[in-house]
């Protein structure tokens, strides 16, 4: 039902060209977010301490991290974001949020989205000091690629998080796409779906392969570097749908 979605990143990737400004701007942008994410984590820390007895859902730390991680893309004056459709992600409504995944980036700029959800991420991503703890703070999801048992825990953590009320971020394709065509989808997301009766949201991410290519950490900023987020319309859910219709 929700099929592929053409973006504009689905094209043969430019050659990489590393050049002088390159390397000076990603030295300085990663020594920047080492730098700054002890600070924002104690920050975080206090925010959990303070909210924790009526935040359950942790809804406002999670808004916290949307600034932390949003930030950053903020910082270089040719890359700009532009968020489209992020009112169609209920407030205080389960549904499951699904996007395309290119780079890295992506994770900074669906936080842009400034909504309430829980993100489903790769084990290793919550041992990072500082990143991995406060994901941690806030519930999100772990998850280890290929391990029938951790699908089925991080499936179950999901419903927990969705009856609660809180909407789960998925990337149905499982890993970054390495030339911009959108991947097989995995079923996990649409099961959830269909087992509890919830709009699935389909979100497209584009440009983000553009600043931040898979398998690198240079940063392009030679011209105008344009990301941008739409949510598309939901896509209404009911108990019992089959799962594989909708991918």
């Amino acid at each position: 039902m929700l099929g592929p979605v053409n973006t504009p990143d689905s094209k043969a990737p430019r050659p990489l060209r590393a050049t002088p400004r390159m390397w000076i701007t990603s030295v300085l942008f990663w020594s920047y977010l080492c730098l700054s994410s002890p600070l924002l984590w104690v920050l975080a820390v206090v925010l959990f301490l303070a909210t924790a007895a009526f935040d359950r859902q942790r809804r406002w730390l999670h808004l916290y991290t949307c600034a932390w991680a949003y930030h950053y893309l903020k910082l270089l004056p040719l890359w700009s974001t532009q968020i489209e459709g992020a009112a169609r992600i209920p407030t205080g409504q389960a549904c499951v949020l699904v996007a395309n995944h290119q780079s890295m980036g992506d994770i900074l700029l669906l936080f842009g989205l400034f909504r309430h959800f829980k993100w489903v991420s790769k084990r290793v991503m919550f041992r990072v000091p500082f990143i991995g703890w406060n994901m941690r703070m806030n519930n999100y999801v772990s998850l280890v690629r290929g391990d029938a048992a951790s699908i089925e825990r991080m499936l179950q953590a999901c419903r927990v998080h969705l009856r609660a009320g809180s909407p789960v971020m998925l990337f149905p394709e499982g890993t970054r796409s390495e030339d911009g065509e959108i991947k097989a989808f995995k079923r996990g997301a649409f099961t959830l779906a269909t087992e509890l009766g919830l709009p699935v949201i389909p979100i497209v991410v584009d440009g983000t392969r553009d600043i931040l290519p898979k398998h690198g950490f240079l940063l392009r900023q030679e011209q105008v570097q344009r990301m941008r987020v739409r949510v598309l319309a939901p896509v209404p859910v009911a108990v019992g749908d089959d799962a594989s219709e909708l991918g």
